[in-house]
């Protein structure tokens, strides 16, 4: 998988508001892929090994891509402080102190024509490092705006693929007819990126993970196969 960097080395090519043409995303070779990633069980983690797979489809498709990867575990994003708070519902400024952090991540996903993102299920729902990183980048009047209308997002769509690994089953049963549990994993992620323009999201759940060996390769083959129909082998 070449063309990796850490996301230190990251630059972003999008400059702070500026909106990429209609149409980019799936339609057009992908030249900057960011990989965010929310496990703390590090290169163990499941999510983290498949996510590798779809980098691994993405490149097949665009060899010079770069991959920028953002380990929220390892490095967490700020949570929403009280200056935060006044710097968001205060006039716009891009520039304040207390949304550097915030704006370091913006750029960084403006940079990106793909994402994905690698993340277990945690009671139900996203990790708190991912439900940070979240919180400062749906950002009202720099990554959406409020309109009579509704939310209006204002980054351009562009294809994302969300990897989840959990250790029970949320799409279905589980094979001996266990009733599926509770997802707010992936609604709320659908609604939180669909709120900044990011509406092109693909699923591929890793379900039962933590139930054994044959299970987990049960899980790998389902995904492989979704993975398979999203992005064909090359």
């Amino acid at each position: 998988m070449s063309g990796r960097v850490a996301h230190d080395d990251a630059r972003p090519t999008t400059a702070r508001g500026e909106e990429r043409p209609a149409g980019h995303g799936a339609a057009r070779a992908a030249r900057t892929i960011l990989c965010v990633m929310a496990s703390p069980r590090g290169p163990a983690a499941i999510s983290r090994q498949f996510a590798g797979q779809v980098l691994d489809r993405l490149q097949a498709g665009s060899p010079e891509a770069v991959v920028v990867t953002r380990d929220l575990a390892r490095e967490p994003p700020p949570l929403v402080d009280a200056a935060f708070s006044a710097a968001i519902i205060g006039p716009p400024d891009p520039d304040h102190p207390a949304l550097a952090g915030s704006e370091v991540l913006i750029r960084e996903l403006e940079g990106a024509d793909a994402l994905v993102i690698a993340t277990p299920m945690h009671n139900y729902t996203v990790p708190a490092v991912l439900k940070a990183w979240i919180d400062q980048i749906v950002r009202i009047h720099r990554t959406f705006t409020s309109t009579p209308a509704g939310k209006q997002g204002r980054l351009v769509d562009r294809p994302v693929y969300l990897v989840v690994a959990s250790g029970g089953w949320f799409t279905r049963p589980s094979p001996v007819g266990t009733p599926a549990q509770p997802d707010f994993l992936t609604p709320y992620l659908a609604a939180a990126l669909g709120t900044i323009g990011l509406r092109s999201l693909h699923l591929l759940a890793l379900e039962g993970v933590t139930r054994g060996p044959e299970a987990q390769a049960v899980a790998l083959a389902a995904a492989t196969a979704r993975l398979d129909a999203l992005l064909p082998p090359t």
